[in-house]
């Protein structure tokens, strides 16, 4: 019986699973493709087989070196065809089959050929293919061509040139480098594609080159670039000057700016919005240059254009995160994109009205909200969430409504990182608004009875134990927690364990319960929960009594950790087991170990019984080890910092040194790393004289020189200096290298006898203050600063003086202390004309230290400073203040 005919088109899953290619195999195509060999060639067919190769080769199927070998000639037997649609189909095959040099000859002549020929597609597609597969040498030959077809009046042509040009500037920069003037013509071409790529190729010959780019820049603004498409790139280079520019003013340059806001009248919509995002892009943009460029994006909300659309409300939206009141002009068309198709667009719409309205609009949004959060993605959603984050910070006194709001979407369906968002969003929002602490808690709590991610459950449970005991009524959380023992997996069990246990320690109350709790706990299937649980009963005081916790239980349990972990496991995998216990005081408190980058001369390194001898040490642990074992440095103590390399050489010199600092309590040693970079001289009793006249404060007291330097095998020598105990020291270096240098027989690799002595003039090398703080990071900053206390806060206001950016400030600020940027608060977000930085690390003599820097623009330029410290000393707090005003 006949089986009824059923369109493709009548089955969706059908269509999708649908492939012309379906089922096909490499060897099958390989047997097909012995038709280019034919002697009456059908076009038709070759244009099949070829495309089946291509589809194997895009697919990521690997073709053995005969296999394609012998494609590659069968392939270029159709040059003999002359039907153009072949032609075009073996220029992308030999590309894609991507030939070695020796094959490459085989088809140079019938690409030049082709690169010669009447037909233009036949040009431009044999020029586009040779650029694609000759090397250098083969490259000077064609150069000629290639110039000619820069400049060619065929568009087609031109383009493949100028494109192939863009490509060949990474491999043979110096080559294409010296078409220029060829460039410069084409980039005054009437054709749109042409131009747009001679501006680009232009670009890249002088990117380097920042007077060259401004020239360029200076000449085309005066309308010679016709093609929108230059157009656009030509207004990106603009911003790029006015944003590199040295004498750059307040509001941008000029002549520039005049050219960016002439771009707003073009008759093509793409130019008039590169230039709307260009302006709102300018560093330090004023409202009242902001102002066209606004109307521009305003007009683009009511377009028929759903690219347009999205265009401008995208851009507006990132405008209101610096100039909300510059957008508020547009809430009204904006009003009227909530209900678009395009739900991106309603999207970003919403969020930017958020960020713009008033607090009396806040509950009609939030209802317009909820009706569409269901029908958009996940990323949209995250967009949504910290928008209402920033409105809740921006209207604390609609919490209650906006909180509500967090905790229903929480609850419904998505993703890890949308989750994330909305806890995180959660969290910040009980640290900054008091009155929403408890509601917030109580919704977190809600959220973990049905959360699938083991890492929220952790950082809520984590959360709860520190703010949770703070609240009024403690004791309605434990329920919450304790069913996470029962309920979740190992880890959330173990953070539920260490919960309970702080709310033990900080509720004198709730301590008999909590006992109760924890005892059950030793009963668990895991033992890491097992273990967490007998550590806690035991620190708590096992006999569960309404007692006082002592300070040193509650630092214990609430103390943030200044030891990076890594740390902590290097130093336990390094320890040896015996009757003397673990010292958790030995081990280094750098929040990352430094590499030591060496220089090494050019050329293949030997390895195996001939390779140089290993470098110097690069982890803290390794320098202390290194210095211990030298009788001279033995007795200076713990080590408390080493410093990363500081280079002391140019590159590429006859001898590389770079000199790392090592500071103890009582004295600073320089260990100097060198490298012989000269292959016919080995250097003996190498030392560096220090010259230490502008470092009053330190006295020489041993040196460790290097015995012997072959080439291109580092090694060290050492000057240590006694400075007073405790006392953050600076002062300025002047060094020597000084070394009997000895010549080499190349041809036995042996030393002559008698030596010449010989010096070195090095970099000055200087001890700063910042050598003196380690950079020890705190895992929660408001916590810690209100543990610290206020008993020995110093604050004070300073002046910076005129900065570019308030961003390079802020990094001066860090340098200068040599102190951890804590949560993320080095970065500054732009346009910004307020910032806080939070800061922490460890004052030589291991005294914590915290820095909260509050940063604002007075006037233009000047930016102004507040600087509050709060230590475990006095005088360490004294100390950074002077630091900062020294500075």
């Amino acid at each position: 019986m006949a089986q009824p005919l059923v369109k493709k088109d009548d089955d969706r899953d059908e269509e999708a699973d649908y492939s012309p290619f379906l089922g096909i195999e490499k060897g099958a195509v390989l047997q097909e493709a012995r038709v280019f060999n034919d002697p009456q060639l059908d076009p038709r067919r070759c244009s099949q087989v070829i495309t089946k190769l291509l589809y194997l080769l895009n697919q990521g199927e690997s073709f053995t070196k005969v296999e394609a070998t012998e494609v590659f000639f069968s392939v270029t037997k159709l040059f003999q065809s002359k039907d153009i649609g072949l032609r075009r189909m073996v220029y992308v095959m030999i590309k894609e089959l991507s030939p070695s040099a020796d094959e490459v000859i085989i088809v140079t002549s019938s690409l030049m050929k082709d690169m010669t020929s009447k037909t233009d597609m036949y040009r431009a597609n044999a020029i586009r293919v040779l650029c694609r597969i000759t090397d250098g040498t083969l490259l000077t030959q064609i150069e000629r061509y290639l110039k000619q077809a820069i400049v060619d009046k065929n568009p087609v042509v031109a383009s493949a040139a100028l494109v192939s040009g863009i490509h060949l500037l990474q491999t043979n920069p110096e080559i294409v480098k010296r078409w220029s003037n060829e460039v410069q013509e084409a980039v005054q071409s009437r054709a749109a594609l042409v131009q747009f790529h001679a501006l680009a190729l232009l670009h890249q010959i002088r990117q380097n080159d920042r007077l060259a780019v401004n020239k360029l820049v200076s000449s085309l603004t005066r309308g010679s670039a016709r093609s929108p498409l230059a157009q656009c790139l030509l207004i990106r280079y603009t911003s790029q000057v006015i944003r590199e520019s040295a004498n750059n003013t307040q509001t941008g340059d000029r002549p520039f700016y005049d050219f960016l806001e002439g771009c707003l009248r073009h008759k093509a919509e793409m130019v008039i919005f590169e230039a709307a995002r260009a302006i709102t892009e300018l560093n330090g943009v004023t409202s009242r240059e902001l102002t066209p460029a606004i109307t521009v994006l305003q007009l683009f909300l009511s377009s028929s254009k759903p690219v347009l659309r999205f265009a401008a409300v995208r851009t507006l939206n990132k405008v209101a995160m610096t100039h909300p009141t510059a957008v508020t002009n547009c809430n009204i068309d904006m009003e009227s994109l909530i209900s678009d198709q395009n739900r991106s667009i309603a999207t970003l719409a919403i969020t930017t009205l958020l960020k713009t309205g008033n607090e009396s609009s806040v509950d009609r949004l939030m209802k317009q909200i909820t009706n569409f959060m269901s029908d958009i993605a996940d990323e949209f959603k995250i967009v949504v969430v910290e928008a209402i984050r920033s409105l809740c910070l921006k209207f604390p006194l609609k919490h209650r409504s906006l909180m509500n709001f967090l905790s229903n979407i929480l609850r419904e369906e998505g993703g890890f990182e949308y989750k994330k968002a909305i806890v995180d969003s959660i969290v910040i929002l009980i640290r900054d608004i008091p009155e929403a602490k408890e509601t917030g808690l109580l919704h977190l709590c809600e959220f973990i009875e049905d959360c699938e991610f083991t890492y929220l459950s952790t950082q809520i449970l984590h959360f709860l134990g520190i703010e949770g005991p703070k609240t009024s009524d403690p004791s309605k959380y434990i329920r919450y927690i304790y069913n996470r023992v029962h309920l979740e997996n190992a880890t959330v069990r173990a953070g539920a364990v260490s919960t309970l246990a702080k709310f033990g320690a900080m509720v004198d109350g709730l301590k008999p319960r909590i006992f109760v709790l924890l005892r059950r706990c030793l009963f668990d299937t895991d033992d890491e929960v097992r273990d967490r649980a007998t550590l806690y009963l035991n620190t708590l005081g096992g006999d569960g009594a309404v007692v006082e916790t002592g300070a040193d239980v509650k630092e214990f349990l609430f103390g943030s950790l200044d030891i990076p972990l890594v740390n902590i496991e290097n130093s336990l995998k390094n320890y040896e087991a015996s009757e003397k216990p673990f010292d958790i005081n030995s081990v280094p408190k750098e929040v990352k170990t430094q590499p030591l980058t060496e220089k090494k001369a050019p050329g293949k390194k030997p390895t195996g019984l001939g390779a140089p001898p290993p470098g110097p040490p690069t982890t803290v642990d390794a320098y202390e080890k290194l210095l211990s074992s030298i009788p001279q440095f033995a007795k200076f103590g713990k080590l408390f910092k080493s410093s990363a390399p500081v280079e002391l050489t140019e590159a590429e010199t006859e001898y590389a040194v770079n000199v790392v600092k090592h500071i103890f309590d009582g004295h600073v040693v320089f260990q100097y790393n060198c490298t012989n970079t000269v292959p016919e001289q080995l250097l003996e009793n190498v030392t560096v004289i220090v010259d230490a006249s502008e470092a009053e404060e330190f006295a020489e007291v041993a040196s460790k020189p290097l015995r012997s330097l072959p080439y291109d095998s580092p090694g060290q020598t050492f000057v240590a200096f006694e400075k007073p105990d405790g006392v953050p020291a600076v002062g300025k270096f002047s060094n020597m290298l000084r070394f009997i240098v000895k010549e080499v027989d190349p041809s036995t690799g042996e030393a002559e006898e008698d030596g010449v002595e010989d010096e070195y003039q090095l970099e000055d090398l200087e001890v700063v203050a910042a050598d003196y703080i380690l950079k020890v990071g705190v895992s929660n900053f408001r916590n810690a600063w209100e543990s610290m206390g206020a008993d020995f806060e110093r604050v004070d206001e300073y002046g910076l003086g005129p900065r570019d950016s308030l961003a390079e400030a802020v990094n001066a600020v860090i340098d200068l202390l040599g102190m951890q940027p804590c949560e993320g608060t080095e970065a500054v977000p732009p346009n910004s004309r307020s910032h806080t930085c939070l800061l922490s690390g460890v004052y030589i003599g291991n005294v914590k230290a915290l820095v909260r820097l509050q940063f604002g623009l007075d006037g233009p330029k000047d930016v102004a400073m507040k600087l509050a410290v709060r230590s475990e000393d006095e005088i360490v707090s004294d100390a950074i203040h002077e630091i900062v005003a020294s500075g």
